[in-house]
């Protein structure tokens, strides 16, 4: 069994230029008003692959292969510019409640420091 890694990634990679472009993902670039706007986005991508081969007590061998990639794409924000002035505006910025949410594992990393410290005394 034969696996071609670096044809793979080629095509992988050039399915990533095609497709995690920012207008495909949220659109060209735009005016509003005075001001210019552009998107911009985060992409992540990540490989891996193994494979391996064996002989069974009874003499009977095998082999197998994987490989798997993933690609994770955001927006983060926009570059907006109105004259010669550019500035850029981040996209997702939560308030209220959801902003409460996100800070939930900080509150727990804290708790269990305080509880740490508290046994180590007693």
């Amino acid at each position: 069994m034969e696996l071609h890694f670096e044809e793979l990634l080629g095509k992988i990679t050039d399915f990533i230029k095609s497709e995690a472009r920012t207008e495909t993902i949220v659109g060209e670039q735009f005016e509003l008003g005075e001001f210019k706007c552009v998107p911009v986005i985060k992409v992540g991508m990540g490989f891996g692959s193994g494979g391996g081969e064996g002989t069974e007590a009874k003499g009977r061998k095998g082999e197998g292969m994987g490989a798997g990639a993933g690609v994770g794409i955001e927006p983060i924000g926009f570059l907006v510019s109105k004259g010669e002035e550019i500035s850029f505006l981040a996209a997702g910025k939560t308030h209220g409640l959801a902003a409460v949410f996100e800070k939930v594992p900080d509150l727990i990393e804290k708790i269990i420091e305080n509880r740490r410290k508290e046994e180590a005394t007693v």
